[in-house]
This record gives structure tokens, C-alpha cells and sequence, in this order.
């Protein structure tokens, strides 16, 4: 059964069909099209999607979504935009699925992801979820756009930097359930204080039905700004924590320094798993996913195993093997972003691992963007983190990690470089057998390009 067909694209949109066509993928990046997809043309800032529509038929596209003249199979619509939202509208109304949104100021990607490895194991082949972090004004509009009407799980990411945008995106996908993993300083460039983040967040609860659930991280110190927020719409709500008065609660848990195991309180149900993942803050992660899995009416004793067998993202603690000098290090990617909280998290799975033989803990640090006036503030705070993990050497990335080699002084071995490349050089002279390399930073400073290259062997660029 394909995805869409072009008469169906046609009545979402309210567009006209040149041809008969049927696609089973959507997608708005030429380089990304498979055979079958249906590319949809955007307006960019930089080119026009309908550039590369021609481009997009030769590599495999079933039919275009435009706006302009194209030649090939094409439904035209006034505002390909627009057509795209409508059509992420209409997928959400053909479907019985139920649908689960998540946002976060950390945690955001990997919570998706073991939502949608844990809710597979209860219905296997029939989970919708985004991809990559597909999490923004036309991500989520596409992700929605490519869900099956016979799913019977949604479960799709929204992220924001700006007051209000969580607003549009929760009212495109009408989640049934709400997850905010947790609430820090990310993005504080462009908001007054961390409780207007909060209240930021506390938006997706606005897309939730009367009597829809709001999932809510029980420790955070925003907690009850969130739950309020809840209360608002009529939500019925759900803590997930550590501490007493959690719905969801881990009563006990043993880290590890290459998983956690918990025994869980989750409603009148108790539950003890392991997870593939290693880090306090992946308890706090995993508690909102049994919440969200009892919450859909999922199996939890499933959602368990798969928490078990959920070992790492590339860009957020994937642990890979790496070429060094007389060996073979270890090398942990959290090189997809940063923020002040995720940075202590890393920090903290560094110190937990205790290095082979005659191995050192390495940290390879990106600055961390959108900040705004505290930068210098959150970047010098890393340093008591720093120095708990033990790190032998740190090298510093960019002129936003400025602050905390001043603060680090000379109390461990600190080299701060411009940029990824020259990074990537100090890395290769330092690298050696046994050591355990932490690399972290936000995405915009490169620091994936370094981790493709330890991986290949080779240079950055």
C-alpha cells in the first residue's frame, strides 16, 4: 500500500494533480530523495527547492510538490509550505494512531528514540517517528507528512528556541501525550530567564486533548510550573523522578560505566531493567519512557528489553573504537550539541569509566552556542565538572571556551585551539592506547567532522 497517491496529495492540499502517481516516502531535500519519494519543492533562504526538482525526478521521485511550473509528475499547490502542513494535517486525521510528542531542553532525540524502539517491541512494524531530529517548523510538518495511516504509534520530536514556536508545531500534531524530558538553559540567548524556557515548553501541553496526558520531569525545579500549565488544558498528568511524590519513580538504581540498572515504581506496576546507556541522566530519560509506554497502553515488561538493548546514538553516546598511539582508544560521540546541563551529564559518564592499563580520561570540548550574555558564566561553570571527571588532558574548542581555560588555569592539562581541524591535530599528537576520549560540543563548532575522522582514520577535512 503506497503512502500517498497524487489524488490524495491533491484533496490534502487542495492542489491539482497532473498526473496519476503514488509515492511511499516524502521528503524536501534533493540529496535525500529514494526512489518512490515524493520531493516536495521549498522556498529556502538560500535556493529555492524548485531548482532542484528536475534533479529530484532523475534520482527516483514518484512526483513533485510545487508551486511554480516543473516538469514530471507534480501536484501544484499556491504555497508549498503550506501544501506540506496540510498534508502533515491530513495524515494526522486518516490515522487512529496515537500520538506522542516530545520536547526537552535535553534529551529530546534519545527519548524518541527508545520510545520508538520500546513501543516496536509491542507493535512491531507499526511505530511511526521522526527521523534524525527532525524537530523544528518543517521537520515536524515532514515527519508527519511520511506517517502511515495503519500506524498505530506516532511518536514525533518538537524542539524550539524561541517563545511560541512549540504553540504552532503541538497544534499541527494534536499529541495525545506530552513528554518534556527536562528544563535547562538551553537557548538562553534568546529568553529572559530559565522559567520563561519552562513556560516555552509548557506550549506542547496546549495540543493535548481534554483529559490527554502531560508527562513531566517530577526533579526539576520547574516542575510545578509545568504541571500548572497542564492543568490548564485539562491534562491529566504525570510525574516521572527520583524523589517521593513521582508517579513513575526509580527506587533504586546502580550506575554503571556502560549502563544503569533500575527498579522502577511505574503506577501500581514495578519493573526492574537494564539500560544499554550509561549516565544518571539516562534514568531520568528511561523513567519517561515507561511513563509515555503505560500511558499509550503499551507493555512494559517489552519496553524493558528494549531500554536493555538501546546502546547509543551517533552524536549522543555512541561508544566507538578509534586508532591511537600503541593501540586503541576509546572515543564517546556526544558531538551532536551542548548545553551547560547535557555537558555535566557527558562529563559525568567520563568519570564513571575507569581506563584500561595505563589509559587517561580525555575530554575534546565544543563551545556551546545560544547563550547569549551568560555564555561566559555557563562556559566557566563546566570547569568543578571538568575536574570531577578526572580529565588529564582538555582541549578546548573556539573562542567560546575562552572563559573556562581561564578558569581551569593550570590545574590540568588544558589546550585551547580555534577550530575542529586544529582540534582534531591536537588529538591525533595526544591519543593513546586505553584512553577514554569524551567529545562534546554544540553541533554548529564541527566537532562530528573530528569524530568521522578518528573513526576512518583520517583528517577532518
Amino acid at each position: 500500500m503506497s503512502l500517498w497517491t497524487s489524488q490524495a496529495i491533491a484533496a490534502a492540499t487542495g492542489g491539482t494533480a497532473s498526473d496519476d502517481f503514488a509515492v511511499d516516502g516524502v521528503t524536501f531535500d534533493s540529496r535525500e530523495v529514494q526512489p518512490g519519494d515524493l520531493f516536495v519543492a521549498l522556498p529556502g533562504e538560500t535556493a529555492d527547492g524548485h531548482r532542484f526538482a528536475a534533479g529530484a525526478i532523475t534520482n527516483g521521485a514518484a512526483g513533485l510538490l510545487v508551486s511554480a511550473a516543473a516538469d514530471g509528475p507534480r501536484v501544484r499547490v499556491a504555497d508549498t509550505m503550506a501544501g506540506l502542513n496540510a498534508l502533515a494535517a491530513a495524515a494526522r486525521d486518516r490515522s487512529a494512531a496515537i500520538r506522542i510528542g516530545v520536547t526537552g531542553s535535553v534529551g529530546k532525540t534519545g527519548v524518541k528514540e527508545a520510545l520508538k524502539a520500546a513501543l516496536g517491541r509491542f507493535a512491531p512494524g507499526a511505530v511511526h517517528a521522526s527521523v534524525k531530529s527532525y524537530n523544528n517548523h518543517t521537520g515536524v510538518p515532514l515527519s508527519l507528512a511520511r506517517m502511515p495511516a495503519q500506524s498505530r504509534f506516532g511518536v514525533f520530536e518538537m524542539g524550539m528556541n524561541h517563545p511560541g514556536e512549540l504553540m504552532q508545531l503541538t497544534a499541527l500534531v494534536r499529541p495525545h501525550i506530552a513528554v518534556v524530558t527536562w528544563v535547562a538553559s538551553a537557548h538562553r540567548e534568546f529568553f529572559d530567564s530559565e522559567a520563561d524556557i519552562a513556560r516555552a515548553k509548557a506550549e506542547i501541553f496546549s495540543g493535548l486533548p481534554v483529559g490527554g496526558t502531560a508527562i513531566i520531569p517530577h526533579d526539576n525545579i520547574h516542575a510545578d510550573l509545568l504541571a500548572a500549565a497542564a492543568r490548564d488544558v485539562g491534562a491529566r498528568i504525570v510525574r516521572f523522578g527520583q524523589t517521593a511524590g513521582a508517579d513513575v519513580r526509580a527506587e533504586q538504581v546502580k550506575l554503571h560505566a556502560d549502563c544503569s540498572c533500575v527498579t522502577a515504581q511505574i503506577g501500581s506496576e514495578r519493573l526492574t531493567y537494564r539500560i544499554g546507556m550509561a549516565g544518571q541522566h539516562w534514568v531520568n530519560n528511561s523513567l519517561a519512557v515507561l511513563a509515555a509506554v503505560q500511558a499509550a497502553g503499551g507493555d512494559l515488561a517489552l519496553a524493558g528489553l528494549a531500554l536493555s538493548d538501546f546502546d547509543g546514538l551517533p552524536g549522543r553516546g555512541q561508544r566507538l573504537r578509534v586508532a591511537a598511539c600503541g593501540g586503541e582508544a576509546m572515543l564517546i560521540d556526544e558531538a551532536y550539541n551542548a548545553n551547560p546541563a547535557s555537558m555535566a551529564a557527558s562529563l559525568a559518564v567520563l568519570a564513571a569509566i575507569t581506563p584500561a592499563g595505563r589509559g587517561r580520561r580525555l575530554a575534546l570540548l565544543g563551545g556551546m552556542k545560544e547563550l547569549g550574555l551568560l555564555s561566559e558564566e555557563f562556559h566557566t561553570g563546566i570547569a568543578p565538572h571538568l575536574l570531577k571527571a578526572g580529565a588529564a588532558v582538555a582541549v578546548l574548542v573556539g573562542d567560546d571556551m575562552e572563559p573556562l581555560a581561564r578558569a581551569l588555569g593550570r590545574q590540568i592539562d588544558v589546550r585551547h585551539v580555534a577550530d575542529a581541524d586544529a582540534a582534531l591535530a591536537e588529538i591525533r599528537k595526544t591519543l593513546a592506547a586505553d584512553d577514554v576520549l569524551l567529545v562534546k560540543g554544540s553541533n554548529s563548532v564541527g566537532l562530528g567532522r573530528v569524530i568521522a575522522a578518528l573513526a576512518a582514520g583520517g583528517n577532518a577535512a
